[in-house]
């Protein structure tokens, strides 16, 4: 089924290069989105922006690291010097380290909180005119299942995913009569290399994979009813590691 409303719609999606934020991309673009790509490694944007232009859909990629607090401005003004406007932002970068919190440095905490959490905010923040004037403008913040809960040796990471969940929900609050909807997706397991460095631990089979969370950002966006469902937490009932 496809997406309700989406053809010709522009979105900027964060940490595109790879895992969730490729497979969210690519399943945009095939709902005829065209898409903003951002991550650090431009081979690795480059890549799917060939994926998504060799598929017939429209695509364009920008190299930022959101530990710098002037690239989130920077992303949004070349996105709609780009492809004309914005009407859809999925905020699905993030970083992460194992240490316990005794052995957590500052630089590591501070990035933590960059990149997870300042990041969409000032994203979220210098997006709005141009969602507010989409007329259907659409947030969407990949949390993960630790903005719920605590996990040892992952401090900075939990504590940034908490403030993540906890912006999102007011902010879904502060645009809703601006006819702008907030979706907070957290996963749990999925399938990416984040978690194969966090994890090296984890049988892999019992991970979900990034287009499935791909597929309820698709499934959040055919609900055009007055019902807003504003979070999803997904996990795999009796596989998934993190529950």
């Amino acid at each position: 089924m496809s997406a309700v409303g989406l053809t010709g719609c522009v979105a900027l999606v964060t940490g595109a290069s790879r895992g969730i934020g490729r497979a969210i991309a690519v399943a945009l673009a095939g709902q005829g989105v065209r898409v903003a790509l951002a991550a650090r490694t431009v081979t690795e944007l480059e890549t799917v922006k060939n994926l998504i232009q060799k598929t017939g859909g429209e695509a364009v990629a920008f190299a930022a690291d959101l530990a710098d607090r002037e690239a989130p401005k920077r992303l949004v003004s070349e996105t709609v010097a780009a492809l004309g406007g914005l009407d859809i932002l999925v905020n699905n970068a993030g970083t992460a380290t194992t240490h316990s919190i005794s052995a957590t440095t500052v630089e590591e905490w501070d990035r933590a909180m960059a990149v997870n959490a300042r990041a969409p905010f000032l994203l979220c923040r210098d997006a709005l005119p141009y969602l507010t004037r989409s007329g259907r403008g659409k947030i969407v913040n990949i949390s993960s299942v630790v903005g719920h809960k605590g996990y040892v040796n992952q401090g900075a990471y939990t504590a940034s995913k908490h403030a993540l969940t906890g912006f999102t929900k007011v902010l879904a609050q502060e645009v809703m009569a601006d006819g702008i909807r907030v979706y907070l997706v957290s996963p749990g397991g999925v399938d990416t290399d984040m978690v194969g460095r966090m994890r090296p631990d984890l049988d892999r089979s019992g991970l979900s994979a990034p287009a499935e969370v791909a597929d309820i950002v698709l499934f959040l966006f055919r609900q055009e009813g007055n019902a807003i469902i504003d979070e999803v937490n997904i996990r795999r009932p009796t596989k998934s590691p993190w529950v």
